[in-house]
């Protein structure tokens, strides 16, 4: 494969590979090529090869075993993915929920908007606002979130699958860019500790007393509008992991 300028060629192979997992060509349990493949394939040396190989093992991707090779990892643990997370899987993959995950919706109506999801849309308090419930799951099956996303009401007749509780696999903000050229460039979590409600550890499956956080993730267009404003609710024991570029500008 050709190498892509500026970029190290071990990281170029990382991408590549983490590109195939997210998108599920790679699944759990799925051998990795080898060394020597990966070698071979981008023109780079065995050493380069293995490199690239220990960073993804360092992350948990894969697990490597002297005499059976490399091997993409298992679901351990969970992960607490919020808006940051999710935007950058539309983005790369196309779909919001990594290989395995999936969602429920609980509901998707109507309401009267609150005085912070108003504030934060532009809206006038108590205008008709699009509230859609979700929880999602993990592979194995346990809820790992509870979510509610909110939208204009106005926006109901051009995006209607925003009022059907059937799952939209691009994410909804994905799918409002596709009904109405709003296209979103700019998103902000925030993150908060508190402890669980009853409602929270019946969703979640959480022991009492408990711990959770709350994800708040306003998804903005080119000019400053909300399209999206977001809540989450996660067990207080999930991981919240970022990657980002912090190379020097060209």
């Amino acid at each position: 494969m050709p190498a892509v300028e500026g970029t190290p060629p071990y990281m170029q192979v990382v991408a590549a590979l983490r590109a195939k997992i997210d998108s599920g060509e790679l699944n759990p349990g799925d051998l990795l090529p080898s060394d020597r493949e990966i070698a071979a394939s981008w023109n780079i040396s065995r050493a380069t090869a293995q490199k690239a190989i220990a960073v993804l093992a360092a992350e948990g991707v894969v697990d490597s075993k002297v005499g059976i090779g490399t091997h993409v990892s298992q679901p351990a643990g969970r992960r607490n993915f919020v808006g940051h997370d999710r935007a950058a899987s539309v983005r790369r993959t196309g779909r919001i929920y990594n290989q395995g995950e999936y969602a429920r919706i609980v509901s998707a109506e109507l309401v009267p908007a609150p005085a912070e999801v108003a504030e934060v849309l532009g809206i006038d308090k108590g205008a008709l606002v699009i509230r859609r419930i979700r929880v999602t799951y993990s592979p194995d099956d346990q809820p790992m979130s509870a979510s509610t996303s909110w939208f204009d009401g106005a926006l109901a007749e051009t995006a209607p699958k925003l009022l059907e509780t059937e799952r939209i696999i691009a994410g909804s903000w994905a799918y409002l860019e596709e009904q109405t050229g709003r296209t979103v460039v700019y998103g902000q979590d925030r993150i908060t500790v508190r402890l669980a409600t009853e409602e929270d550890a019946q969703v979640l499956n959480l022991a009492m007393p408990a711990a959770v956080k709350v994800a708040k993730t306003i998804l903005r267009d080119g000019d400053s509008a909300a399209v999206e404003f977001g809540v989450s609710v996660s067990g207080g024991d999930s991981e919240s992991i970022y990657e980002y570029d912090v190379s020097p500008a060209r």
